[in-house]
């Protein structure tokens, strides 16, 4: 494949992850047809195929994109970082951000209602990352995976909340409510360098 053919499958595979995300503001996803996911990005369904085996397959492509990027965002939160207290409401800023910016989306993943299994898809990329990148700073008499497991998945309740009072609070306001919460769990972390 030549750079001007993986450029324009980019871009097609772009458009149609655009138009399935569009679509799905007006409809629910059983209600959608590979032909109307292809019109609305201005390709047909060979193109479509091409890429993608079904709106399901498209779907979760977009879910892993977004996913990917918020684990840059939960990155950035102790980046140049050795360390960090769990009082410090910054270090979670970033994560609230970037779902308050991509409201639609982390709604569909979080709720769980359109792809089953995107809400552990959601979690376990995080634990993934602080299960690799972080420890404690103390000692703990419960093992630090069960730890970042209960974390992990206390924090989804925590944004199941935030969505369903339509991200009323700020992420702001929802950072310092998780760092207050999790404060009550452990003191500090320690970023473990690559």
């Amino acid at each position: 494949m030549t750079n001007n053919e993986d450029r324009r499958s980019v871009r097609t595979q772009k458009k149609l992850k655009h138009a399935l995300l569009e679509l799905l503001k007006e409809k629910e996803l059983n209600e959608l047809s590979v032909t109307e996911v292809a019109q609305y990005a201005q390709c047909n369904r060979v193109t479509f195929y091409s890429h993608y085996k079904d709106l399901h397959t498209l779907l979760a492509a977009i879910f892993d994109d977004y996913l990917n990027e918020l684990i840059t965002y939960f990155r950035k939160s102790y980046q140049n970082l050795e360390r960090f207290s769990s009082e410090n409401e910054q270090r979670h800023l970033p994560l609230f951000e970037f779902m308050y910016q991509n409201q639609f989306v982390f709604s569909l993943i979080i709720k769980g209602e359109v792809v089953p299994g995107s809400q552990n898809q959601f979690c376990e990329s995080l634990v993934q990352v602080s299960s690799t990148e972080l420890r404690l700073g103390e000692t703990t008499e419960i093992e630090i995976p069960a730890l970042n497991y209960f974390l992990t998945y206390g924090s989804l309740g925590f944004f199941i909340y935030w969505i369903q009072q339509d991200f009323k609070d700020s992420p702001e306001v929802m950072a310092k409510k998780l760092s207050y919460l999790q404060n009550k769990m452990f003191k500090e972390a320690i970023v473990l360098k690559k």
